[in-house]
């Protein structure tokens, strides 16, 4: 039976530049290459380590981590996803830790594809809950924080740490989320979904007079609204619910009212 080929990523910013390269003062631009063989411009002779910023060529097999050791301010989208072929001597810092990345002096671009799977499986969904739910919900749940601070801190201590009958505990779900990604390959997706969901919090509240405490809840709030929508088809309601934080939205019950 014919062994599948592999599939090569590198992504970059919209300009189709390789982050590093331009740090590196060569320039490389994959937009302008496709179908092309590119060299890389300063190669490292100490195979397969830096001796400059930009010593060799990174690609990954595993997209969900394509976006790690990019060079790229965590959190930067738009970007590019480019697929490529290695060509020439390839090489690895190790294959035990690292068996989804290949490193290479020349590459064959092939093509642009969609850049939404470095986000994981799910990134369309992801891209849905960042730029379309979270901004509509961050300044409400930053004006419920500021709206009763101790309450609120309440609320959200018990979510963090206890959960409810229809969730687990937000910290249990964060940190089963947190494995699920690095066992899916998608540690370096789920960094940038978390990062995306607090630049949009950061916009959204912009123009507001939200209190740091209430950034910091909308933030967490948002965070786990995003990574819900990476795990959806992976988690049941239990766990999708203690990471979206249901219940957080209801008004708190009155005093002496069981919760």
């Amino acid at each position: 039976m014919a062994r599948k080929p592999i599939t090569w990523y590198i992504a970059t910013p919209a300009d189709g530049n390789i982050e590093q390269s331009r740090a590196a003062g060569t320039p490389v631009n994959l937009a302008a290459s496709v179908g092309e063989v590119v060299d890389h411009p300063q190669p490292c002779t100490n195979k397969w380590f830096d001796e400059s910023p930009f010593s060799y060529f990174r690609m990954v097999k595993r997209v969900g981590e394509v976006l790690e050791d990019t060079g790229l301010c965590p959190g930067t989208w738009p970007v590019r996803l480019w697929i490529v072929e290695p060509l020439g001597e390839t090489g690895n810092w190790s294959q035990r830790y690292y068996p989804y990345r290949l490193l290479s002096h020349q590459i064959r671009v092939l093509e642009e594809t969609d850049a939404h799977p470095a986000l994981g499986a799910a990134g369309r969904d992801v891209l849905n809950v960042v730029q379309r739910e979270i901004p509509e919900r961050a300044a409400r749940w930053a004006a419920d924080w500021d709206a009763d601070p101790e309450g609120m801190r309440d609320r959200t201590w018990d979510w963090e740490q206890c959960g409810g009958r229809t969730c687990g505990s937000g910290r249990w779900a964060e940190s089963l989320a947190m494995a699920v990604s690095r066992n899916r390959r998608e540690s370096a997706a789920q960094t940038w979904i978390e990062h995306l969901a607090r630049n949009t919090v950061d916009r959204a509240l912009a123009d507001t007079d939200a209190s740091m405490m209430a950034r910091c809840h909308a933030y967490s709030r948002a965070t786990g609204c995003a990574v819900a929508a990476q795990h959806q088809n992976r988690f049941e309601p239990y766990v999708l619910n203690a990471l979206r934080g249901v219940g957080l939205d209801a008004p708190a019950p009155a005093p002496g009212v069981a919760a």
